[in-house]
């Protein structure tokens, strides 16, 4: 039997809007999960699922999918081919289960992760792309970006960390940054997790109770419980003004985890050629919770009202 633990209070009760319009007072650190939560969890957002995907149909499936991205890795090492991958979404979307799944089975030497911490005093003067440039991949790499440059259309802007100014001088600038990328011969993937509200607290809890997964709440975590409403804007203005043609946006719904790690690997595996690609295999993403752009996003009745 596992030990509890009492971990100090991190948080005072706040109140808070469902997706219903309801209004509740959410305590995270009672270990009792709400039964309105309980009760709107999966569904929350208006998720097309009724049903979690189940863990043999997942593992069969992601198996399938892990043999393909080694056989795109081994292309992209064979052929010189740079890859990007940048992981956007809400915190507790997912982002970082669909990064493990792709790494699993990837070169350690030919694939890295960049989750970046908050500016160094130094960095704060740079231009603002300066410390994300340098991550970029070398010939035959494959970088995953667990949040990138876009944390200032999303954290920066909600929690003030960047001014209004800025925010907007980013969003002019960010389109012409990644055509130069492309230009370069980069392949630039932009991947937006999305998750219902509800279904967020719920994660939420589920770290904060959670001794193995404590560690993973934060202030910008306990601020998102509050400012959901926020990031939405902030979501949707981002997507507005830099979802094009040349580096669109796509956008998964994340309340079933595994149903977005698959889905996302699909896409990415759609993308390319690649030798021995078996497109049986691959199969189709799930059209329901995968799809492109600004007007995809809104499909997702995200916002509480």
């Amino acid at each position: 039997m596992s030990k509890k633990i009492d971990h100090p209070k991190i948080q005072d009760a706040i109140s808070v809007t469902a997706s219903n319009g309801h209004k509740h007072t959410f305590d995270l650190d009672d270990p009792d999960l709400p039964h309105w939560i309980k009760k709107a969890e999966f569904s929350s957002g208006g998720y097309p699922h009724d049903e979690p995907m189940g863990e043999r149909e997942y593992e069969t499936q992601l198996n399938d999918l892990q043999i393909e991205l080694v056989k795109l890795q081994t292309w992209a090492i064979a052929t010189g081919e740079r890859v990007v991958i940048l992981l956007e979404g809400r915190d507790a979307a997912g982002k970082g289960g669909i990064i493990n799944a792709f790494t699993q089975y990837a070169s350690p030497r030919m694939t890295r992760v960049v989750a970046l911490p908050k500016p160094k005093d130094h960095e704060i003067g740079q231009w603002y792309f300066q410390r994300y440039v340098t991550h970029l991949p070398t010939r035959g790499e494959i970088v995953l970006f667990d949040r990138s440059w876009y944390n200032r259309a999303g954290v920066e802007k909600v929690m003030g960390f960047a001014t209004p100014p800025q925010v907007e001088l980013f969003l002019r600038e960010v389109p012409g940054f990644e055509g130069m990328l492309t230009a370069e011969g980069i392949w630039l993937i932009k991947i937006f997790v999305e998750v219902g509200f509800e279904m967020q607290l719920k994660r939420f809890h589920d770290r904060r109770h959670n001794p193995l997964k404590v560690w993973k709440i934060s202030d910008i975590d306990r601020q998102a419980m509050i400012r959901y409403a926020d990031y939405t804007a902030a979501r949707d203005r981002m997507l507005e003004m830099t979802h094009n043609e040349l580096t669109p946006w796509t956008v998964v719904f994340g309340n079933d985890k595994r149903r977005a790690r698959l889905s996302v690997m699909r896409h990415i595996l759609g993308l390319f050629e690649y030798p021995g690609k078996d497109r049986k295999a691959i199969g189709q993403t799930d059209k329901k919770i995968l799809g492109q752009g600004p007007g995809f996003a809104l499909e997702f009745a995200a916002t509480p009202k």
